[in-house]
């Protein structure tokens, strides 16, 4: 990227170590049988991989073209959490209370990948992040998104708490059909904002790379 070499090996590491952590809570949170947003953990999985090789060259993996598929549907899910916020849906430990923030991750990723000189994206943006006049026009929503990911940053640091709810309603489960209730304490809420907050720093920190 156009930052710091050392600075930018540090975020993809970062981003590699939180989509390892997430993909952990997806597998303990199902042993253990103790909630986490398993929507939210499944999008910081991919987003880690991908930012990280959007950060690193080496990282590279899918393709742009697979990748902007991967977060234009997981926009589309968030998009219908929200919608179904909105009509008094019943809330679940297992998915995302606050769908509108990872929403506007997965539409700020789709954005990157379209919005990147292809040079830049192929070969892990080495020689920085400037657009071509036609990207230019586009440019726009480069500050809006990072403004919006660093205030979640700090609303989520605000958020932090000791202690959450350790009964869930009878009717929390893992999925439609999944054989059992959410009974236990919520899946490390701490380490899960952790998380929130690295995605959302590294995020806001390549889109202001580009303006």
């Amino acid at each position: 990227m156009g930052g710091p070499a050392w600075l930018t090996g540090i975020f993809a590491a970062a981003m590699l170590a939180v989509a390892a952590y997430c993909a952990g809570r997806l597998v303990i949170s199902r042993r253990w049988r103790r909630p986490t947003e398993l929507d939210t953990d499944g999008a910081h999985v991919v987003m880690g991989v991908a930012m990280a090789g959007m950060l690193v060259s080496g990282l590279r993996t899918l393709p742009i073209a697979i990748w902007e598929v991967v977060f234009a549907a997981g926009a589309a899910w968030f998009g219908y959490r929200m919608l179904q916020a909105r009509r008094g849906a019943r809330p679940s430990l297992w998915r995302s209370s606050h769908p509108l923030p990872h929403l506007v991750e997965c539409a700020a990723m789709v954005f990157m990948f379209l919005i990147l000189p292809g040079s830049a994206a192929v070969e892990g943006t080495a020689r920085g992040m400037a657009m071509t006049a036609t990207e230019s026009r586009f440019s726009f929503l480069t500050l809006p998104l990072a403004v919006f990911l660093f205030g979640y940053v700090v609303w989520i640091g605000d958020r932090v708490t000791l202690h959450v709810p350790a009964v869930a309603t009878a009717g929390d489960t893992i999925g439609s059909g999944s054989g059992f209730a959410a009974t236990q304490s919520y899946l490390a809420p701490r380490c899960a904002a952790i998380c929130k907050i690295t995605m959302g720093i590294t995020m806001g920190y390549m889109l202001i790379l580009m303006l």
